[in-house]
């Protein structure tokens, strides 16, 4: 009795190189890749005014102002390419490093005490009392206003000669005078406009001091713990990745600090900067180099250089933020 031979089905997906391995991916309708090209295209039609926006009003004119920073450009005549020169005249001029100067004294000074103040508000705010959502409203509405250019006018006034802030100071018996005609103090009322628009990072802090469990205020309590070792070994690391999102942004709105620093100190004319350029901040030497005195290239050449500035203090920040921003997870 001979044995039977079976054939075995043939495996699907073998071929002659071999068995392959994993199921057989099936080709696409032709309906539903056309389908997929329709709302591709009804995406991009959605996005393009904002493609063209970026390409038209943001990209274009920094890939410009690049090519300008080696230039000499006047707005006038055709740019002539000069190479280095215009970053070898600005290292080299004294105006421009003392506005180096009065731009990091402004940073180092006014970015701490307006997030200072905006953490202590957000502190007393975050108690449960009546009025509370007016006085939030009250505390917020400087930095609604407060980067306008009436307001600087205003600001401009109340610490001109015999007002309010002088005759405030005459009633103290101090004889300081107006701080804008001071080339000494008339930076202190640009870092006092500015701390007065303390309500958005105060916000900010407010939303992070809801996160904060009050069970570990409780468990303070019952250790004995006071209010101030409370604030510094429970509200502060917990709230430290708000603090550092609001570190990153102030420090970075410092150093583009222009329309106060502008008005405050003048406006156009000789002393547009402020007098004796008490209020010469990078931004206000870059527009009277542009627009004041026709240099664009080398107004180009220092927005650049502005630009290198901030991403390296930030780029330090991120580096920092390892050893002092706490996150849930445990992690630093």
């Amino acid at each position: 009795m001979g044995s039977a031979v079976t054939h075995a089905p043939a495996l699907e997906g073998r071929t002659d190189s071999g068995p392959r391995h994993g199921p057989v991916k099936a080709p696409r309708p032709a309906g539903l890749k056309r389908r997929s090209r329709r709302e591709n295209l009804a995406g991009y039609l959605f996005m393009s005014p904002w493609i063209a926006g970026f390409l038209l009003l943001t990209a274009g004119p920094m890939v410009a102002s690049l090519y300008f920073a080696f230039t000499d450009y006047n707005l006038f005549d055709a740019p002539r390419w000069i190479g280095l020169d215009n970053f070898s005249e600005m290292f080299g001029d004294p105006r421009w490093r003392h506005s180096v100067r009065i731009t990091l004294w402004y940073v180092v000074v006014g970015t701490p005490i307006k997030l200072i103040a905006a953490l202590g508000v957000a502190l007393l705010l975050a108690q449960r009392r009546r009025g509370q959502a007016f006085y939030r409203a009250a505390f917020y509405a400087p930095s609604l206003i407060g980067a306008s250019v009436s307001v600087a006018i205003v600001w401009k006034a109340i610490f001109s000669d015999d007002a309010v802030v002088d005759r405030t100071q005459q009633f103290f018996g101090i004889d300081a005078g107006g701080w804008t005609g001071d080339p000494e103090l008339i930076i202190y009322s640009l870092v006092a406009l500015t701390v007065w628009q303390f309500g958005a990072p105060m916000v900010i802090f407010l939303a992070g001091l809801k996160q904060v469990p009050r069970e570990l205020y409780e468990a303070a309590d019952v250790d004995g713990a006071g209010k101030l070792r409370q604030f510094w070994n429970i509200t502060l690391p917990m709230i430290s990745p708000v603090l550092f999102f609001n570190v990153l942004l102030e420090t970075i709105h410092s150093f583009q600090i222009f329309s106060s620093a502008y008005i405050v100190g003048g406006g156009a004319g000789g002393n547009a900067c402020g007098p004796a350029d008490g209020t010469m901040v990078y931004t206000c030497y870059l527009y009277v180099q542009g627009f004041e005195n026709s240099r664009m290239g080398l107004a180009s050449a220092m927005a650049w250089m502005l630009l290198v500035a901030v991403a390296l203090v930030t780029a330090v920040l991120f580096w920092s933020q390892k050893r002092w921003v706490h996150y849930e997870e445990g992690g630093r």
